[in-house]
């Protein structure tokens, strides 16, 4: 059995950090998918795809996959750039703005 470990990514509702902080084990898809003939629906029989085990950190993921036999990757996470402004959100209601204003 694969596994992925990996840092999720923020999602788009999201400004901060706050619930991208542990990580998360995702196994690899075992066999492939198959269309059912009746409904038409995409089934598989492996349903191990459908599990995220969560971990507060990379060494616990690792030793969980360590302990059941599951040959893990570890992807690391891309590092974020900081979006700071020199003033900061005080300068759009700054009084000696010099430009008109934009918004």
């Amino acid at each position: 059995m694969r596994a992925r470990i990996y840092q999720p990514a923020r999602t788009a509702m999201q400004s901060g950090t706050a619930k991208a902080k542990g990580w998360v084990l995702e196994f690899a898809q075992g066999s492939a998918r198959e269309v059912d003939p009746l409904m038409g629906w995409t089934s598989s029989t492996d349903t191990q795809t459908q599990v995220k085990l969560r971990f507060e950190t990379r060494e616990a993921a690792l030793a969980y996959a360590a302990q059941k036999g599951v040959e893990a990757e570890v992807v690391e996470p891309k590092a974020r750039k900081a979006n700071i402004r020199p003033r900061g959100y005080g300068e759009n209601f700054a009084t000696e703005r010099k430009g008109a204003w934009t918004h």
